[in-house]
């Protein structure tokens, strides 16, 4: 396949440069990126792919699958790749520099350089008979030329030979660079395209089996047969070209003649040895036989279409530039193009019963017939067969259904993977579907949920499993109130011969502890949660009184009624938290509250608060400091009061 692009058309040509052989590390090192495609061609000796960078003047070497193995530059305005018949020489058209560089396929250094005589060129290569042909031109004054690599140029005679179009017959010759195209079934066979936005869709196919072009059949006219040619292929082994990857023109008594196209309408083409075309359009790749009509092989390609396309030589692979979001272009390798894709379906119950019949029901169908008596492999994953267990093949009924049994030995997830292998025109496929199968249900408790705890207490909280199949491995996680704790596992292991696991948890904050039984083949997977409560760690402390004593029993602080007292609170810290302060004052036998109001901790949990001083005699008070959940600037902790500090005021 030939093909012109408009990124092709857009390229800048550079000046002269030295080669430069550069190896890029093994087969997995990258994936060739172009950024104006220069050139496509796979050798099937090597199992290489060669791809051009027209702006970088370069050509890397990769492997079938894509990552590239090496790169050669100076290759100034490279255009296009052709191998040579026995895929001995990779030749390059350097249009840069006017010359076509012969490179060897294995190492990429340099066996020959062949200036070519021209402004213009050279533009498109094909190799047949011998030869290497290449055309050179511009919009104006196209031409066809050929190396002889043959021909020593030490010699004294230059390999290099132009003008060779046929001019007798032809009427107006070539109005441009044409592309090219050969059929490795008939050697000596030329086709010629073409191209131009304001010339006709012009073109040729010639006899070059002698070294001289002689015309077999000619076509010059006003877009009526083609309307214009950006894309030429020979048809393998029949007298017909395929335009544009979908227009098919037969020749025959020295003219063209629109045939009918089993293809749809398409951007380009590239025809296989044996005949297989492999057409692109849009940001999809299709395979289709020799005749047409059913596509083979469907492949996606990105979201922005394609440039190139190339069969490798054993038709195992269809090699595609295909444009990327930054208007560069892939290397991408479509494996088996030519195998048909069947489609597998596979119905499983939604639900079943462990240990009772089920069944599974499909369907193998492909848009080219499958050989008589398919098999179908079967294979079950579930909690005992992590891996995998094979069944019993089946085979496909002639209408493409099949059907089978089995009694899952495991609950939960079981999956019933069905595949076929393929055969010479179809590929593998698979298919699965899933079945909810179920387990017994289990027995797990946790306890001390509810409870409230002191500040720091060492909690033991145990959990109790009941009777299971296999597993009796439970994990236990503690999950502190607050997001600066996340939550965390404390421990993982086997249950006691009771059924029992124990943590302990420094209880520091409410906190939700959890426990885990991830279930088994016949027992299903069960978590219980407890959240247990803390209370904030909390004191005060009381200064700038004269004494302690008794008034009755109660101990007081006594204070000169113009003594101001502070009240120092130290509480367990958390970010933004406050205290509050509850005043209440004694009156008639009775304590009435006075006054409560909220003081930010500092960082070290501390808040010195002044009361002020009342300035009368025997009064009365009491005063405590207090942590409200929701309401001290956080939930983190369980509401929590200190005792009561007791003030009284004298002369």
């Amino acid at each position: 396949m030939r093909s012109i692009s408009t990124a092709t058309a857009l390229a800048v040509l550079f000046g002269s440069a030295a080669l430069s052989v550069v190896a890029t590390g093994t087969a997995s090192a990258a994936t060739a990126n172009v950024t104006t495609p220069g050139g496509l061609v796979a050798d099937g000796a090597l199992k290489r792919v060669f791809v051009g960078d027209r702006s970088a003047g370069t050509v890397a070497a990769t492997d079938y699958s894509g990552n590239v193995l090496a790169s050669v530059g100076g290759l100034s305005g490279v255009s296009d790749l052709v191998l040579s018949d026995d895929e001995s020489t990779l030749y390059a058209a350097a249009q840069g520099t006017h010359e076509i560089v012969a490179l060897d396929p294995a190492t990429l250094d340099v066996k020959a350089r062949y200036p070519v005589a021209t402004t213009t060129g050279p533009r498109y290569l094909a190799f047949t008979a011998g030869r290497l042909w290449f055309t050179y031109g511009d919009q104006w004054d196209g031409d066809l030329g050929s190396v002889d690599p043959a021909v020593d140029p030490a010699s004294g005679t230059d390999p290099v030979t132009l003008t060779q179009f046929p001019t007798e017959g032809t009427s107006v010759g070539l109005w441009g660079p044409a592309l090219l195209d050969t059929d490795p079934l008939r050697p000596g066979v030329l086709a010629i395209g073409q191209t131009g936005g304001d010339s006709t869709d012009s073109m040729a196919v010639v006899d070059v089996s002698s070294g001289t072009p002689a015309l077999t059949a000619w076509y010059f006219g006003d877009y009526t047969l083609n309307s214009g040619i950006a894309d030429l292929d020979l048809v393998a082994g029949a007298d017909q070209v395929l335009v544009n990857g979908h227009v098919v023109d037969a020749y025959a008594g020295g003219t063209f003649t629109q045939a009918t196209s089993p293809f749809p309408a398409a951007e380009r083409a590239d025809v296989a040895r044996d005949g297989f075309v492999a057409q692109a359009g849009g940001n999809t790749v299709t395979t289709y036989r020799p005749s047409g009509t059913k596509p083979v092989h469907t492949y996606s390609v990105g979201s922005y279409g394609t440039a190139d396309l190339a069969w490798a030589p054993d038709a195992s692979r269809v090699f595609v530039l295909a444009q990327t979001s930054t208007g560069g272009y892939t290397l991408k390798a479509l494996a088996d193009p030519e195998k048909n894709v069947p489609t597998l379906t596979v119905n499983a119950p939604s639900s079943a019963a462990r240990a009772k019949k089920l069944t599974v029901t499909g369907k193998l169908s492909a848009t080219f017939a499958l050989p008589a008596g398919a098999k179908l492999q079967v294979t079950r994953t579930d909690l005992e067969s992590t891996k995998g267990k094979a069944l019993p093949a089946v085979t496909v009924k002639s209408n493409g259904t099949y059907s089978f049994t089995d009694t899952p030995p495991a609950g939960g997830t079981v999956t019933y993977k069905v595949s076929y292998a393929g055969d010479s025109g179809h590929a593998a496929v698979s298919a699965s579907d899933k079945v909810a199968v179920s387990r017994s249900a289990t027995t797990l408790s946790l306890n001390n949920n509810g409870k409230l705890y002191a500040y720091g207490t060492d909690v033991k909280f145990t959990a109790h499993l009941g009777k299971t199949y296999k597993n009796r491995t439970v994990a236990i996680y503690s999950d502190p109130f607050g997001a600066d704790k996340p939550k965390k596992l404390v421990k993982t292991g086997k249950v006691n011969s009771s059924g029992n696991i124990t943590v302990t948890v420094d209880m520091t904050r409410d906190t939700a502890v959890s426990a885990v039984f991830a279930g088994d083949a016949r027992n299903a997977s069960k978590t219980v949660k407890a959240t247990a409560y803390a209370k904030v760690k909390v004191s005060t402390a009381i200064t700038k009184h004269y004494k302690k004593a008794k008034i009755g029993s109660t101990s007081y602080y006594w204070f000169h009624k113009n003594s101001a007292p502070i009240i120092t609170t130290t509480m367990s810290y958390y970010k933004n938290r406050q205290e509050r302060l509850d005043l209440q004052v004694y009156y008639q036998g009775q304590w009435y509250s006075s006054d409560s109001e909220y003081f930010g901790l500092g960082t070290n949990g501390k808040a010195a608060v002044n009361l002020g001083a009342p300035g009368e005699s025997g009064i009365k008070a009491r005063i405590r400091a207090a942590y409200i959940n929701g309401s001290s600037g956080d939930s983190v902790n369980s509401t929590t009061y200190s005792d009561w500090k007791y003030l009284y005021f004298s002369n």
